[in-house]
Protein backbone atom coordinates (compact mmCIF):
# COMPACT_ATOMS: atom_id res chain seq x y z
CA UNK A 1 0.00 0.00 0.00
CA UNK A 2 1.32 3.36 -1.17
CA UNK A 3 0.65 6.68 1.16
CA UNK A 4 1.77 10.12 0.28
CA UNK A 5 4.11 11.96 1.83
CA UNK A 6 2.92 13.05 5.50
CA UNK A 7 3.62 16.86 3.81
CA UNK A 8 0.65 16.07 1.28
CA UNK A 9 -1.49 15.03 4.39
CA UNK A 10 -0.55 17.53 6.40
CA UNK A 11 -1.44 20.05 3.62
CA UNK A 12 -4.49 18.24 2.03
CA UNK A 13 -6.09 18.33 6.18
CA UNK A 14 -5.07 22.07 6.68
CA UNK A 15 -6.70 23.31 2.94
CA UNK A 16 -10.17 21.23 4.07
CA UNK A 17 -9.95 22.56 7.42
CA UNK A 18 -9.37 26.11 5.85
CA UNK A 19 -12.07 25.52 3.52
CA UNK A 20 -14.51 24.38 6.39
CA UNK A 21 -13.96 27.24 8.43
CA UNK A 22 -14.03 29.83 6.00
CA UNK A 23 -15.90 28.40 3.39
CA UNK A 24 -14.52 27.81 -0.22
CA UNK A 25 -13.37 24.92 -2.60
CA UNK A 26 -10.19 23.04 -1.63
CA UNK A 27 -7.58 22.44 -4.27
CA UNK A 28 -4.44 20.72 -3.00
CA UNK A 29 -1.15 20.83 -4.30
CA UNK A 30 2.35 19.63 -3.67
CA UNK A 31 5.54 20.98 -4.02
CA UNK A 32 7.21 17.81 -4.79
CA UNK A 33 3.68 15.70 -6.05
CA UNK A 34 5.94 13.25 -7.83
CA UNK A 35 7.30 11.58 -4.51
CA UNK A 36 3.89 10.37 -4.03
CA UNK A 37 5.02 7.67 -6.59
CA UNK A 38 7.81 6.73 -4.42
CA UNK A 39 6.60 3.27 -2.24
CA UNK A 40 8.74 0.79 -0.68
CA UNK A 41 9.40 -2.66 -0.97
CA UNK A 42 10.86 -5.70 1.48
CA UNK A 43 13.64 -6.95 0.43
CA UNK A 44 11.59 -10.84 0.59
CA UNK A 45 9.04 -9.28 -2.00
CA UNK A 46 11.65 -8.64 -5.00
CA UNK A 47 12.29 -10.93 -7.98
CA UNK A 48 14.73 -12.90 -7.89
CA UNK A 49 16.14 -11.57 -10.81
CA UNK A 50 16.40 -8.63 -8.51
CA UNK A 51 18.65 -10.28 -5.76
CA UNK A 52 21.27 -11.33 -8.93
CA UNK A 53 20.94 -7.26 -10.07
CA UNK A 54 21.71 -5.88 -6.13
CA UNK A 55 24.36 -8.83 -5.97
CA UNK A 56 26.29 -7.55 -9.12
CA UNK A 57 26.13 -4.05 -8.11
CA UNK A 58 27.64 -4.71 -4.86
CA UNK A 59 30.52 -6.78 -6.12
CA UNK A 60 30.77 -4.31 -8.65
CA UNK A 61 30.04 -6.24 -11.58
CA UNK A 62 30.50 -7.33 -14.41
CA UNK A 63 26.52 -6.57 -15.79
CA UNK A 64 25.00 -8.02 -18.09
CA UNK A 65 23.86 -4.74 -20.16
CA UNK A 66 25.92 -2.10 -20.85
CA UNK A 67 23.86 0.60 -20.20
CA UNK A 68 24.14 -0.82 -16.34
CA UNK A 69 25.53 1.60 -13.87
CA UNK A 70 24.88 4.95 -16.36
CA UNK A 71 23.64 7.77 -14.39
CA UNK A 72 20.08 7.79 -14.01
CA UNK A 73 19.20 11.27 -14.94
CA UNK A 74 15.58 11.20 -13.06
CA UNK A 75 13.96 13.22 -15.87
CA UNK A 76 10.07 11.84 -14.49
CA UNK A 77 11.39 13.65 -11.35
CA UNK A 78 9.76 10.56 -9.31
CA UNK A 79 12.91 10.20 -6.77
CA UNK A 80 13.70 12.94 -4.68
CA UNK A 81 15.52 15.30 -6.51
CA UNK A 82 19.15 14.98 -6.19
CA UNK A 83 22.75 16.90 -8.58
CA UNK A 84 23.03 14.64 -12.26
CA UNK A 85 24.72 12.44 -11.11
CA UNK A 86 23.67 10.67 -8.07
CA UNK A 87 21.49 7.94 -9.19
CA UNK A 88 22.84 4.59 -11.51
CA UNK A 89 20.61 2.52 -12.86
CA UNK A 90 20.81 -1.31 -12.89
CA UNK A 91 18.65 -3.91 -15.09
CA UNK A 92 17.09 -6.62 -13.34
CA UNK A 93 16.28 -9.45 -16.30
CA UNK A 94 12.78 -10.26 -17.16
CA UNK A 95 12.65 -13.67 -17.83
CA UNK A 96 11.29 -14.57 -21.34
CA UNK A 97 11.91 -11.02 -22.44
CA UNK A 98 13.99 -10.58 -25.68
CA UNK A 99 15.05 -7.20 -23.98
CA UNK A 100 16.32 -5.30 -21.52
CA UNK A 101 12.45 -5.13 -20.07
CA UNK A 102 10.84 -2.60 -17.72
CA UNK A 103 12.61 -3.80 -13.75
CA UNK A 104 15.52 -1.88 -12.95
CA UNK A 105 16.98 -1.01 -9.84
CA UNK A 106 18.20 2.62 -9.67
CA UNK A 107 20.98 3.36 -6.73
CA UNK A 108 21.88 6.55 -5.00
CA UNK A 109 25.37 6.61 -3.75
CA UNK A 110 25.23 9.04 -0.79
CA UNK A 111 22.51 8.20 1.21
CA UNK A 112 23.14 4.48 -0.45
CA UNK A 113 19.60 3.88 -1.19
CA UNK A 114 17.86 1.21 -3.79
CA UNK A 115 15.02 1.29 -5.26
CA UNK A 116 13.33 -0.76 -7.73
CA UNK A 117 10.92 -0.07 -10.96
CA UNK A 118 9.22 -2.75 -12.03
CA UNK A 119 7.24 -0.03 -14.88
CA UNK A 120 10.09 1.81 -16.09
CA UNK A 121 10.65 4.83 -13.88
CA UNK A 122 6.55 4.96 -14.29
CA UNK A 123 6.70 4.35 -10.24
CA UNK A 124 9.66 3.47 -7.45
CA UNK A 125 9.82 1.28 -4.62
CA UNK A 126 12.51 2.09 -1.89
CA UNK A 127 13.79 -1.44 -0.87
CA UNK A 128 13.92 -1.88 2.37
CA UNK A 129 16.58 -4.56 3.67
CA UNK A 130 15.17 -4.77 7.54
CA UNK A 131 12.38 -7.29 6.55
Amino acid sequence: MRFPPRISRIGAAAALLSALVVGGTVTVTTANAAVSSVGSICYSDLPTQAYDTLDLIASGGPFPYSEDGEVFQNREGVLPKQSTGYYHEYTVKTPGSSTRGARRIVTGEEYEEDYYTADHYVTFDLIDFGC
